[in-house]
């Protein structure tokens, strides 16, 4: 029995070692495969670790999210305020207006640009380079209750004017001191001190609201180079204004229903408005021997329009004026006539406005004015910003959302400025998004 049995041992003995031999070599291979997995696991790539060398072993990469997380709204916002498409002449954005921008205008010497806002405030930006991180600021409370409306230099870049609407009726009131550096207890915060009132008028045009005023100097004939303002109602009515002094020089009356804006030539000598009807009146300041405004006398009418002229201005040699139509047409006219010959203004180039909405039909131009050197006109249409060439109206550039709103003003700096040190002319545009802008002048192709 011995034998039988030593032969089934014999046997069973060369199976088992063998079932132990191979199950000791796939423990073998399977711990080999777990330790590369964990390694694989624990591994963090080279561009993680760049992005964030000194984090914590318990902190997430922050461009990493959680598992089961959601993107944040913000974040995507940013990122689609960011793919915007910046357009090419835009150069600067004016922030610090808590409503909207009604008016603005530059210094007779660029430096200075003053706006007023729906919140009751003048702010006065000191413009040394348009592409300036930051500027320094003059704000300047208006008497409770006044809205203001329009605003003009006075005096070079020592003075503004400023109308405001209120109960009542508009008021003009006039700030010397504009360019002070900042003194005393708050020049550590940078702070101009608030300038006072150097003169004031009440209830100007009745109880009319100002659209707008306008300013030049008295360089024509016998004019001292005093600043003359003008202040236009939106009823029928404009009034001249000695800027220093604020003595009333005349008013003029365009019998037209009512007005849309006006303006003075550069050099102090006619006035022009743009009103209800397809005709432009001119005006005439004559100045006497002394300086003073003798009398202010209508020698021009402007004839040829089909419809109301929305918007118009003097180029700045004084001696034509543009104007723009409902009829969706731009006039170039030419003023330097012997008008006291009954010689007329000659229309000098007649253009389609090339600005056209979804139906096919012309823009209203609510906005006009022409770069110093005469070569660029800009115009507005709702928000969209338009710059044409002045001498052909061909179209240099175009942004149809230069606001995100209306423009409500536009104002072309009276010379270059620096932009990154190199000067430039700039244009300033304001609007209902609480925005000051500044865009560069788009170049002209074959102008020197």
């Amino acid at each position: 029995m011995a034998a039988p049995a030593a032969e089934v041992a014999s046997a069973l003995s060369v199976p088992l070692l063998s079932a132990i031999l191979g199950g000791a070599i796939a423990l073998i291979f399977l711990a080999g495969y777990l330790r590369r997995k964990r390694a694989d696991i624990a591994h963090v790539p080279p561009s993680a670790t760049a992005a964030a060398p000194d984090l914590p072993k318990q902190v997430r990469p922050s461009n990493q999210p959680r598992k089961g997380s959601r993107p944040h709204h913000h974040a995507a916002a940013a990122d689609k305020d960011a793919a915007k498409k910046h357009h090419h002449l835009d150069l600067n954005t004016l922030r610090g207006h808590t409503d909207c921008v009604t008016a603005l205008s530059f210094s007779g010497d660029a430096g200075s640009l003053a706006t007023v806002c729906a919140d009751g405030a003048v702010r006065v930006f000191r413009i040394d380079d348009a592409s300036s991180k930051s500027f320094k600021i003059l704000k300047i409370d208006l008497p409770a209750g006044a809205h203001p409306t329009a605003v003009t230099f006075s005096e070079g870049t020592s003075s503004i004017v400023v109308a405001a609407q209120a109960l009542l009726g508009s008021s003009l009131y006039m700030y010397a001191d504009v360019s002070a550096p900042p003194t005393g207890g708050n020049k550590q915060q940078g702070k101009l001190s608030p300038p006072e009132i150097k003169w004031d008028h009440k209830k100007i045009h009745g109880k009319e609201s100002v659209l707008n005023l306008a300013a030049a100097r008295a360089t024509h004939g016998t004019g001292d180079g005093s600043t003359i303002v003008i202040s236009c109602s939106e009823a029928t009515d404009i009034k001249i204004w000695h800027g220093k002094s604020g003595k009333e020089l005349g008013t003029v009356d365009t019998n037209q229903l009512k007005n849309n804006m006006a303006d003075i030539s550069p050099n102090g000598r006619f006035i022009a408005a743009a009103a209800f009807t397809a005709d432009v009146k001119v005006w005439e300041i004559v100045y006497s021997k002394d300086s003073s405004v003798k009398e202010v006398n209508r020698v021009m009418q402007l004839k040829g329009h089909k419809s109301a002229v929305t918007s118009l201005c003097f180029t700045p040699d004084s001696e034509k004026i543009i104007t723009a139509s409902k009829d969706g047409t731009i006039r170039v006219w030419n003023i330097n006539v012997r008008y006291h010959l009954d010689e007329d203004p000659k229309t000098l180039k007649f253009l389609a406005i090339p600005l056209h909405d979804s139906k096919g039909a012309a823009c209203l131009y609510n906005h006009m004015g022409i770069s110093p050197d005469g070569k660029v006109l800009a115009v507005t249409s709702g928000s969209t910003l338009q710059w044409l060439c002045a001498e052909t109206g061909a179209v240099l550039d175009t942004t149809e959302k230069a606001h995100e709103g209306d423009i409500s003003g536009i104002a072309w700096a009276p010379r270059k400025i620096p932009n990154g040190g190199i000067p430039a002319f700039v244009l300033a545009t304001c609007g209902e998004d609480k925005k000051v802008k500044l865009w560069l002048a788009p170049e002209v192709v074959g102008s020197t």
